[in-house]
């Protein structure tokens, strides 16, 4: 007897949750310390960035300015 598209469609969702949830717990979560520690870094990284390219587009504009007017 051929299944329904309805009852496929459902199989499919309920295996995808299940299979998700199984996967969730094979997850290796990191501690606290870790979390805080690679969020810091990256704050870090972010800000340094962000410094260099507000300092690379000043001096850019400043040069164009200087150039065009």
């Amino acid at each position: 007897m051929p299944k329904t598209q309805s009852a496929r469609k459902q199989n499919f969702i309920m295996r995808f949750f299940s299979e998700t949830a199984g996967e969730l717990r094979k997850v290796t979560w990191p501690t606290r310390d870790e979390a805080l520690r690679l969020t810091a870094i990256v704050m870090v990284v972010l800000i340094a960035s962000a410094l260099f390219l507000g300092a690379i587009d000043a001096l850019l504009t400043e040069f164009f300015r200087e150039i065009l007017i």
